[in-house]
């Protein structure tokens, strides 16, 4: 009988363990998930102006949450290389020379990328853009 109490009472101390493990479980399954969507081939084109000409090639992320999301991005992807390449043609060496020129050519592609999604989706979508690698040659 002794034995059958101390079973029974170790049963009922691991249910409430047993629980937090399901919750935690379900909680996991219902966060959505982060998606970096890298834009492949990276993106390569020249910029500036001037007698000798200057390249860029860029390897751009987009940050996005849930397949949903990233399944809109991919079908809109020509689209927002297109805004990209233009956006990346436009700039001139003094635009792209300092780390703080480069953070602000970052926010304005974000924008932009945001902006072609807002108008095809009525929605942004992509949370952040992140330039895995961002070359420069002149």
């Amino acid at each position: 009988m002794k034995t059958f109490l101390t079973l029974l009472l170790a049963c009922a101390l691991s249910l409430p363990a047993f629980a937090n493990e399901e919750e935690k479980k379900e909680g996991e399954g219902a966060a959505p998930q982060v998606i970096y969507h890298s834009l492949t081939p990276a993106l390569v084109g020249n910029f500036g102006a001037g007698p000798k000409l200057k390249y860029y090639k860029a390897d751009v992320a987009l940050r996005v949450t849930g397949a949903e999301a990233e399944a809109k991005v991919t079908h809109h992807e020509p689209l927002i290389r297109n805004q990209l390449v233009m956006l990346f043609s436009q700039q001139t060496e003094e635009n792209l020379a300092t780390p703080d020129a480069k953070e602000k050519l970052r926010q304005e592609a974000l924008k932009q990328v945001q902006q072609v999604l807002s108008d095809e989706e009525g929605q942004p979508l992509v949370e952040d853009l992140l330039f895995n690698n961002l070359i420069l040659q002149g």
